[in-house]
């Protein structure tokens, strides 16, 4: 059954073509004309300058470390790797954010001229473009490159550097996404919302423009390229586990897992293959949404979410009888994939449910009680997800040993191309309310893109959630990675807790992402003290513009918040990848380990209370102005203002850079762990 390595890149090239039919579907509706498309295509034109700014900074820091990995022991093979996936993610976020930005102002005139069904189905399409790209294009680059080194278990670590490819261009999309969009967000809602009172996406506001562009830049290609480099670092770890289980079997036929004995093709391939079924079940229930534009969007969207999960895991089944894995490990990747539905249904409770009534309510009594409300609702939503996560590796172990955890992460990652479509879906509705407030298209087309919208926002939410939860499977799979080939070069090696290398270890990794939280926070703070002041400057300076007679520099918005974000994203990315390789080489092996676990613990938590508290304010801030305590205007309104406020870079910055901080971290000590024999 050799020919069953060639199916991963098989897979891969036919996502790409279904991604670029769905594309070419999504531009052939119609874009109005006039002041629409121009505001559209500022839009389009400052997500691309940001872009083109961060490429460029990317391309450096890339040949960097392509030169130190070229220059060490790890070779050219690796070096191969990481520019591979460097590439890959690149491409996949940028080629997911113009789709979406050529969706926006296309589900604006839907919206107006077709109705809600067909405004849904072409911000889906938008949205499922991304999707598709991201998980595509990292089964066609990795599949390829485990054709040509991963099948000998003895050349399988070449492939390690696609993840750390994949992870450092996360880093910089996903962290420098995130302060581009909170600055201008924040910027735009203290000056315009609170100050001048003027509607949110109001055409005077000169920070709008940014606020949209950050939308493109932080959600669809900063949460893409996230989501990519989790997906392909849970895989490539489990290929890992695999080829150590297969060497300390002496390369035999079998290697006993869960109780059968499989053969080591199997075992080493079984990621990725399952890998390319979830891509043909997220393709599957794509076109099931689409069948599905009829009914409210949140149901569609439902249906697309369970078709994808529940067709995979049946049919995973099959998939494992056919290559030869046992039953066991079947049940790993049972737990993997309904571990993401229970934690995507507490972020949704949590982010839109009882919570957040309450956090509204306690408006009434000023901003200090929003504050406390949203913090006790973010440190809460903690438990559910951690014992989930918990149930998840004690259920995948009992069955398949370490294998089975790495099994469940990829399982839980297997529909990513769906689960991506419906969270990139949500900044394409977001940013055609924005167009079409600004290009004052009417109260009748606002209702259709402020549903849309408002179901996007709880899809981002859940995403978020997601998002959480595979990073840290994945992360605790690439830790197994690091202690199974360190574990064959160092005799005896062990995490001990009672060990003072491990412990210090783990208290300098569990400090770190205070460390990166606090300096993303404190970015999104100075970036947005920039903007607010500009946007105060155009309102005092430009004559009419607050009378609507004036047109705003919103270019300059743009710059401010590219600026600040290319500027404050270098040192997260240089405390990500350079921590480990002082901890590793400066304290051992061992401090590493316990480096990884401390790190892995302190993100995952902060994660999760962050994205929570944060999506929980933003969400009774919404709650309010739909007329509840006093609705806009009210005192409940102006206290619940500032809880957003609080709340947009815990959830859109801080919170989502620790799944890439914990990850690349990971994937570094693995790429290095060749190398620490003593």
């Amino acid at each position: 059954m050799d020919f069953i390595i060639y199916i991963p890149p098989i897979a891969g090239v036919v996502g790409l073509v279904t991604a670029y039919i769905m594309y070419r579907a999504m531009v052939r509706y119609p874009a109005a004309e006039g002041r629409p498309s121009e505001i559209a295509e500022l839009i389009r034109a400052g997500a691309k300058a940001f872009m083109s700014r961060e490429l460029q900074l990317i391309a450096a820091s890339v040949a960097v470390i392509a030169v130190a990995l070229l220059l060490s022991p790890l070779g050219a093979a690796t070096t191969a790797s990481f520019l591979v996936g460097a590439v890959a993610s690149a491409l996949a976020g940028f080629l997911g954010m113009m789709a979406a930005t050529k969706a926006n102002v296309r589900t604006t005139t839907a919206a107006r001229d077709k109705g809600m069904n067909t405004a849904l189905t072409v911000a889906f399409f938008g949205g499922s473009v991304m999707g598709l790209v991201l998980a595509s294009l990292g089964l066609l680059g990795l599949g390829l490159l485990y054709v040509v080194f991963g099948t000998d278990p003895h050349t399988a670590e070449e492939i390690h550097g696609f993840a750390m490819g994949a992870g450092v261009v996360a880093l910089f999309y996903r962290v420098g996404g995130g302060i581009f969009t909170k600055s201008a967000d924040v910027g735009a809602d203290l000056v315009g919302k609170v100050e001048a009172g003027i509607p949110e996406d109001d055409p005077r506001n000169p920070g709008v423009i940014a606020d949209n562009v950050g939308d493109n830049v932080g959600d669809v290609a900063g949460m893409g390229s996230d989501i990519f480099e989790s997906t392909n670092g849970a895989t490539i770890a489990t290929v890992a586990l695999a080829t150590v289980l297969v060497v300390e079997a002496g390369d035999a036929a079998g290697v006993n897992i869960g109780g059968s004995m499989v053969p080591a093709m199997s075992l080493m391939s079984l990621p990725l293959l399952l890998s390319s079924l979830g891509l043909l079940c997220s393709i599957a229930a794509i076109f099931a949404v689409k069948a599905s534009a009829g009914r409210a969007p949140a149901t569609a969207l439902r249906i697309g979410t369970f078709a994808a999960a529940g067709g995979f895991v049946i049919l995973s089944l099959f998939l494992m009888r056919w290559v030869g894995v046992g039953f066991g490990t079947w049940w790993a990747v049972l737990v993997g994939s309904v571990g993401g539905v229970i934690i995507g249904l507490s972020t949704e409770y949590y982010t839109g449910g009882k919570p957040v009534r309450h956090i509204a309510r306690s408006g009434e009594t000023g901003p200090a009680t929003v504050i406390i409300a949203g913090l006790s609702v973010g440190m809460q939503s903690v438990v559910i997800p951690i014992f989930t996560i918990g149930a998840m590796i004690f259920v995948a172990n009992l069955t398949s040993g370490l294998y089975g955890v790495g099994i469940a992460a990829v399982s839980m990652l297997a529909t990513v191309a769906m689960t991506m479509a419906i969270d990139a879906y949500g900044p394409v509705a977001d940013n055609a309310g924005g167009i079409a407030e600004m290009s004052a298209m009417g109260p009748e087309t606002r209702v259709i893109t402020d549903e849309l919208d408002e179901v996007g926002n709880t899809t981002a939410a859940i995403g978020k959630g997601f998002a959480i939860g595979a990073a840290a499977l994945a992360a605790l799979t690439l830790i197994n990675a690091y202690i199974a080939i360190v574990s064959e070069r160092i005799d005896g090696f062990s995490l001990n807790i009672s060990d003072p290398d491990v412990l210090i270890g783990m208290f300098i990794g569990g400090s770190l992402p205070f460390l990166v939280a606090a300096i993303t926070m404190n970015a999104v703070g100075d970036a947005a003290f920039e903007m607010i002041e500009e946007i105060r400057r155009q309102f005092r300076e430009i004559p009419g513009l607050l009378e609507g007679k004036a047109e705003p520099d919103a270019v300059r918005c743009v710059d401010i918040a590219t600026k600040a974000a290319v500027k404050k994203m270098l040192l997260p990315a240089a405390i990500a990848v350079l921590s480990p390789v002082i901890v590793g080489f400066g304290f051992g092996a061992e401090s590493l380990g316990g480096f990884l676990g401390g790190a892995l613990l302190g993100a995952v938590l902060l994660a999760l209370t962050m994205a929570n508290a944060g999506g929980a304010w933003d969400n009774a801030k919404k709650y309010v102005e739909q007329g509840n305590h006093g609705g806009k205007g009210s005192e409940a309104h102006a206290a619940n203002v500032v809880g957003d406020t609080v709340g947009d870079p815990l959830k859109d910055t801080s919170g989502p850079s620790m799944n890439i901080l914990i990850n690349v971290m990971a994937i570094v000590s693995l790429v290095i762990a060749p190398l620490l024999t003593s």
